[in-house]
């Protein structure tokens, strides 16, 4: 461990975590505007659906661990949601069990701690053409925009019931114009606009709640960054703390 100790911010879901890093991914973007305030630490399992993740929870969510995450953000069910495979393989859930595994995650994560805040993302849209044009050599699947719809509408009503917070990315995504191209790089994994939007979702549900403490970047305290003679020096000759310069475009995020 390294220290000081900041707030731990988990991802923790399929490719869509696993890859959130590349690509200008929502993962990597979540870390610059966090950076100096939290730890965005991937828990992204490729090809995962959400019945293995309740057989891992107790491994990546140890209710016993010196220290629990301060905010958790969940998403599984666009491979649940693939249409079941005639041999009886694959990562097909049935909808009713899915919604049970949601709960079982949602319970489990919320019982960690009192301070431990919740999100889950819904299934997004995925584009049936590019599906068929980019993955259909490599995989034997069926998975359509109809069939996310009802996994997204299923976790919605879940998170609705249990009073937690929850982004609906199949609605978020078709606000887009050309969303199938402009959101998506194989017609299911999110291209860097897409990134923009799981962003921006995640950001203003976080700015609305009324966690204490709050969790929004801009509340959060920047890890040492106390005036220093050491720091850079500006045209007129007195020191300039760059922690608090916008330096990278952090600012443009709400």
């Amino acid at each position: 461990m390294v220290g000081p100790e900041r707030p731990e911010f988990v991802l923790f879901g399929s490719s869509i975590v696993q890859f959130s890093y590349s690509n200008e991914g929502w993962g990597a973007l979540l870390a610059h505007i966090y950076a100096r305030k939290a730890d965005i630490v991937l828990r992204g399992y490729s090809g995962w659906n959400s019945r293995r993740a309740v057989q891992i929870l107790d491994q990546v969510f140890p209710k016993d661990a010196a220290k629990q995450p301060s905010l958790v953000i969940v998403y599984f069910g666009g491979n649940d949601s693939i249409h079941p495979h005639a041999s009886g393989l694959g990562p097909h859930v049935p909808l009713s069990e899915y919604i049970e595994n949601v709960r079982k995650i949602a319970i489990h994560l919320k019982s960690l701690s009192e301070k431990t805040r919740v999100i889950f993302l819904t299934a997004p849209p995925v584009s049936d053409e590019q599906i068929r044009a980019h993955l259909s050599d490599l995989i034997d699947m069926v998975r359509t925009n109809e069939s996310c719809r009802i996994y997204s509408e299923a976790c919605l009503e879940v998170c609705r019931e249990m009073n937690l917070k929850a982004i609906d990315l199949w609605t978020a995504m078709q606000q887009i114009d050309n969303w199938e191209t402009a959101c998506l790089t194989d017609g299911v994994h999110f291209a860097p606009e897409g990134n923009k939007i799981v962003v921006k979702e995640i950001l203003k549900v976080i700015k609305e709640a009324t966690w204490e403490p709050s969790l929004h970047w801009k509340a959060m305290p920047t890890e040492f960054s106390e005036d220093s003679p050491y720091d850079m020096v500006s045209p007129e000759g007195k020191t300039v703390n760059v922690s608090e310069l916008d330096l990278l475009g952090s600012f443009q995020w709400e």
